[in-house]
């Protein structure tokens, strides 16, 4: 198997993860020895510390919050005297019936599938490091770079639940109030963007780099 090239540890170069100039590690540099960036002063680290820890904790508590977001109403409208609640799922499945499709499938992917979708593939990057595997690691560096880039798009129900609170506000004629459905769905997807920014890709690498060794 044709060898990878050296990674910048083994080349004795920490990346910074501020302004990431590339800076040289004294002999032995372990992490133990507290060692700035001499541009912008940041702590630098080999690797994000105690990353697998923390990012199994943000997935855990994700998954535990996820459970109330789905179970629990969103919103509770209330129009000419009637009153109806609506989690995510009876409030997409509203807008079907109702001819709405493109929204109700929007809200369905991004406040359902997209939540979803991202803490399985952290989980299946946390366990994949742990067992040291060595399968595609490009693709699982990819699957990491677009758990990346699509966590923040989970926030299109709340923003849709902001904004008809704030403007829906008639009296005895209608008004929209958010439950604590919407709490735990905000919860979910901050968490699960703070998880992928503690989760740190290189640790895919490592155990290749150790087997080529």
């Amino acid at each position: 198997m044709k060898p990878w090239p050296p990674s910048a540890v083994r080349q004795s170069l920490i990346g910074c993860p501020s302004c990431e100039l590339l800076c040289k590690a004294p002999a032995r540099f372990d992490g133990q020895i507290r060692m700035r960036c001499p541009r912008c002063g940041a702590v630098l680290h080999t690797r994000k510390p105690n990353s697998l820890a923390r990012t199994w904790a943000l997935v855990i508590a994700a998954l535990i919050f996820y459970i109330p977001a789905n179970m629990l109403p969103i919103m509770t409208v209330t129009s000419l005297g009637k009153t109806q609640s609506d989690t995510i799922l009876s409030g997409a499945a509203y807008l079907l019936l109702h001819g709405m499709w493109p929204l109700a499938l929007l809200i369905f992917f991004a406040s359902v599938v997209v939540p979803l979708l991202k803490l399985v593939i952290l989980i299946y990057l946390l366990i994949s490091v742990q067992l040291h595997s060595r399968w595609r690691p490009r693709d699982r560096t990819r699957l990491y770079r677009i758990t990346e880039a699509i966590g923040r798009w989970s926030m299109v129900d709340i923003y849709v639940v902001t904004i008809l609170v704030a403007l829906v506000h008639l009296g005895n004629l209608a008004t929209i109030r958010a439950e604590t459905g919407a709490v735990f769905f905000g919860a979910v997807v901050v968490i699960t963007i703070f998880a992928a920014l503690t989760f740190d890709p290189r640790l895919i690498w490592d155990s290749l780099e150790k087997n080529h060794e």
